[in-house]
């Protein structure tokens, strides 16, 4: 049977400083936002142009700091210029390592972390 991956949640602490990395930094845009005061917490999805995945981000009014597992490593975006990606995201307030090579030594990513503190790999785009 074929699954296809719809969405990824990720817990966040500061709606609006997460809303302005994933929006302003990268490309993401608000699918949908559901406010649930009642229930004390709001959902909001984000798409990526040209991903059939969704980041889901869960804001819980009252939560105590969340913990990021110790498995859960990271998530990972491809940009079309590495280079200048990497000038913007140093350019953030957001922490952002250096470009990085596996093989070659060539550039060919770096991650860059969002005000949660979950990774955000940043690869280029194959040709």
């Amino acid at each position: 049977m074929k699954q296809t991956l719809v969405e990824i949640c990720l817990r966040v602490r500061d709606i609006d400083a997460t809303l302005d990395f994933y929006t302003n930094l990268f490309d993401f845009e608000i699918a949908s936002r559901r406010d649930f005061p009642e229930k004390k917490f709001d959902l909001i999805y984000l798409n990526s142009p040209g991903s059939p995945v969704q980041i889901e981000l869960t804001y819980n009014y009252d939560a105590d700091p969340y913990q990021i597992g110790d498995g859960f490593s990271h998530l990972g975006v491809t940009v079309e210029d590495l280079e200048a990606m990497h000038e913007i995201c140093k350019a953030s307030p957001y922490e952002t390592g250096e470009l990085k090579g596996l093989t070659d030594g060539n550039p060919t990513y770096f991650f860059v972390t969002d005000p949660d503190g979950y990774r955000i790999e940043v690869k280029r785009e194959k040709a």
